[in-house]
């Protein structure tokens, strides 16, 4: 017989969650920086999405293996916190490095650094962004899990806010340099990482140290199960010929809200992962009025960059950490409301709608073209930038709108229709639906760039808004379904 599951109050909502807020900071400045990073260590707008491919990739892999561990772990930590706890070790150690590239130099060359860390980060981000997702899952009851995922939403967004504009604020407040010579990282980014892997630790430590998981036989009363039953079958020991046949039968019978929600989610993270790649570029050439050729690698070993464009260069760079801290901020605004929205109007209708909306806001970044230099007061310091800058926070309301909903109404949907002790290795199958559509993006953007484009970034920000609303219109196939645990 099912045991009623504790009602848990806001503040322990909160805590178990807390620890998005570090891993989400860390994950912000990977987005807002990795291909400004790149592009001053060599790359040029062709490979930088096939730079970018390690992130997926990492998410691909660790992501199922992470989940399935978890769901079998019980031990004096948690059953989720261990994995937290490590990924969250493993990401602040590729975040002190990664801005060091160009120190590695004699061993390796530093773009191919840069990418093995960014591969240390995104799989470390990877490993803690699962087991977070499931200790949700497992802590927070059925009727609670919209404010679970709401509030989950939101501190992934307050996390963001701040790590996407800590460059702008280094530069602007603290006054460290912005800009980089050829091969190097600019100061303001490289103690940006430094202190959001200290962020990253302190957040997750709090949520490891103040959350006390389930035990074993509590948490399978909780969800209805036999826990004599459970630990038989888990004592089973197989080869790996057979716990491989067994992942992909239950790749072959996940339920079908994962598979149709598998859809929405092929058009909603080939759009993000188009908007992380490819913003820079975009309004430094759209916005700033720089020419496509100064991001030519060839021509620029052959030229001396004036310093206009490097200064271009590098003001575009903070304001993609502002315009991100932005959609970050409208997020973590929204997913305030977000939960009794989805109650009173229904999750499909919200989900469909808000992505929609991100589509047509990267569609409009078209118009927003305007150099007229613009002095802007943001409180704690003032600039100048062109008017075209400061109008595309425009259209962030409603990318921040539709990365709310990203990130909150697919887990509510598909939580319902899990069993509770394939849990974890199910959210890590569902990360086949993020990774994948970004492994396809990474090896098929640089090349609609370069080809189709003329290396004119701003088109390719105009096709992640097609398939935003592609994904909008897809959450209508998607059939919510509560399972009934055995």
């Amino acid at each position: 017989m099912q045991k009623p599951q504790p009602k848990l109050s806001f503040w322990q909502i909160w805590t178990v969650s807390f620890g998005f807020l570090g891993v989400q900071f860390g994950f912000a400045l990977q987005n807002a920086n990795v291909s400004r990073i790149m592009t001053d260590l060599g790359a040029d707008l062709h490979s930088l999405s096939l730079m970018w491919i390690v992130a997926p990739l990492m998410g691909l892999i660790v992501q199922p293996i992470v989940g399935a561990a978890s769901d079998r772990t019980w031990n004096g930590i948690g059953r989720r916190k261990p994995y937290i706890l490590a990924g969250a070790l493993a990401a602040a150690l590729g975040m002190y490095l990664m801005p060091n590239a160009p120190l590695f130099v004699a061993f390796i060359a530093p773009m191919i650094f840069g990418v093995f860390m960014l591969a240390l980060m995104d799989a470390s981000f990877n490993v803690c962004f699962q087991p977070f997702r499931a200790l949700v899952s497992d802590m927070v009851p059925a009727e609670q899990r919209n404010v679970g995922y709401s509030v989950q939403s939101l501190l992934i967004n307050v996390g963001a806010v701040v790590g996407s504009i800590l460059p702008f604020l280094l530069t602007n407040v603290i006054g460290l340099e912005n800009t980089a010579k050829a091969g190097e990282v600019a100061p303001s980014v490289v103690w940006a990482f430094y202190i959001g892997a200290t962020v990253l630790l302190g957040s997750v430590l709090w949520t490891v140290i103040r959350t006390k998981e389930y035990k074993p036989e509590d948490y399978y009363a909780y969800k209805g199960m036999d826990a004599s039953k459970v630990a038989a079958e888990q004592a089973v020991k197989t080869s790996m010929f057979e716990k491989l046949s067994a992942f992909i039968g239950l790749i072959k019978t996940m339920p079908s809200t994962m598979k149709q929600l598998a859809v929405v989610q092929f058009f909603s993270w080939f759009a993000l992962f188009i908007m992380w790649v490819y913003t820079t570029p975009a309004i430094t050439q759209h916005i700033w009025g720089v020419e496509v050729k100064w991001f030519d690698p060839e021509y620029l070993a052959s030229v001396a960059q004036p310093a206009s464009v490097t200064a271009a260069k590098g003001a575009a760079g903070d304001w993609v950490g502002i315009l991100f801290a932005g959609y970050s901020l409208f997020a973590a605004i929204f997913s305030i409301f977000l939960a009794k929205l989805a109650d009173k109007v229904g999750r499909r209708l919200v989900y469909s709608a808000s992505l929609i909306l991100g589509g047509v806001s990267y569609i409009s970044f078209l118009f927003f073209q305007d150099f007229t230099p613009t002095n802007v007061n943001l409180l704690i310091t003032e600039v100048t930038v062109p008017a075209g800058a400061v109008n595309l926070m425009i259209p962030m309301i409603g990318i921040g709108i539709a990365w709310a909903a990203i990130l909150a109404m697919p887990y509510a949907i598909l939580a319902g229709s899990l069993p509770a002790n394939k849990t974890g290795v199910y959210m890590g199958i569902f990360n086949f639906t993020i990774a994948m559509p970004q492994i396809i993006c990474a090896l098929t953007a640089g090349w609609i760039v370069s080809s189709i484009f003329d290396d004119v970034a701003i088109n390719i920000i105009v096709v992640a808004g097609v398939a935003m609303i592609l994904g909008g219109l897809s959450v209508f196939l998607v059939k919510e379904k509560e399972v009934q645990q055995a």
